[in-house]
């Protein structure tokens, strides 16, 4: 069985969807993943649009969504991405919080060190999950 992951911050733009796109990129085979925000702005921030292509991974037909449409499941991770207080408490197996800059306003090089570090933050968790469903 997969596990499932959600990835929170605040507008649901930026740092939670590129948090998804890798998860879905790079762990299909572990994961089942899904982000929201708090507050959603409605739309995906076009620079990360632009970032994540970059990368072979297309988030022009996501949306910025909230709690409210997500799935009904049970979650065994729960990913904030340091939006503290503003993130909605839901309840999971396990909890991170990766403290990120929001990196909207932030020059390209900066953005792209945002995205490069969630990357490499999705990939321990996907070895972690792999790790978890042999036992």
């Amino acid at each position: 069985m997969k596990s499932k992951i959600l990835f929170v911050c605040v507008e649901n733009s930026c740092r939670s969807q590129m948090a998804e796109g890798f998860a879905r990129k790079h762990g299909k085979d572990v994961l089942e993943a899904w982000s929201a925000g708090s507050k959603p702005s409605g739309k995906v921030n076009e620079t990360a649009i632009v970032v994540m292509k970059e990368n072979e991974i297309d988030l022009t037909l996501h949306r910025s969504k909230g709690s409210d449409d997500l799935p009904k499941v049970k979650w065994d991770y729960v990913v904030t991405m340091g939006c503290g207080d503003a993130c909605p408490f839901v309840p999971s197996e396990a909890k991170e919080d990766w403290a990120l800059p929001d990196p909207k306003k932030l020059p390209l090089d900066e953005f792209r060190k945002v995205r490069d570090e969630i990357e490499s933050r999705v990939k321990d968790l996907i070895q972690r999950a792999r790790k978890r469903s042999k036992i």
